[in-house]
């Protein structure tokens, strides 16, 4: 876990670096977000494995900061994207997202009273987000699939860690629920994105 941070760090660090340049900078740092996104997914299935699927805690911070990003790129792609699929994918996944996160907003004071839902996001989907917005328009749609198809993944991971969990009976159904619907919206994206390639 340690050397996924820092190889986290080394990116976020290339990416300042390269920010900086002119437009060979901006090339290149268009290479280094994708390298972050990329990383970014990987850090995202180990946390959610390690973390989410095993705490209370863990699992209702994962899945609503996962919510909380899931809205913002959605609103990102409703205003960047020009291709109709990709705007009715962001539709789709705002709708279905803004109802996950009433349902787990409603379960938790129940189902994990001493768990606090999170009101931001963390650094790192804080960068994703960042990466949505600094994505040429040539490129947004695949950017924004990209990151949709490893966000997406990385919530089924913590879903289907959680499904079973005896000490949070609701929040176990609640993973159960949502699962079909977090699929369907991986599924889409990776068909855009095969479509894009």
């Amino acid at each position: 876990m340690k050397n996924i941070l820092i190889v986290s760090a080394a990116s976020l660090a290339l990416l300042a670096a390269c920010n900086q340049g002119d437009s060979a900078g901006q090339n290149a740092g268009e290479a280094v977000n994708a390298t972050q996104d990329a990383a970014s997914g990987v850090v995202g299935q180990t946390s959610a494995t390690t973390l989410g699927a095993n705490t209370i805690d863990g699992f209702v911070t994962g899945l609503a900061t996962g919510n909380m990003y899931e809205l913002q790129s959605a609103e990102i792609a409703a205003s960047k994207s020009t291709n109709a699929d990709v705007k009715a994918l962001a539709a789709m996944i705002e709708k279905d997202h803004t109802a996950a996160g009433e349902k787990l907003a409603a379960a938790v004071p129940t189902a994990a009273p001493n768990v606090a839902l999170p009101t931001a996001l963390d650094e790192r989907r804080k960068g994703l987000i960042d990466n949505l917005n600094a994505a040429t328009p040539g490129d947004f749609d695949k950017v924004y699939l990209t990151q949709q198809v490893a966000a997406h993944n990385e919530t089924l991971t913590l879903l289907d860690g959680f499904d079973d969990n005896t000490d949070a009976p609701t929040l176990a159904s609640l993973a159960r629920e949502l699962t079909p619907t977090v699929m369907a919206h991986r599924d889409r994206a990776q068909a855009l994105l095969d479509a894009m390639n």
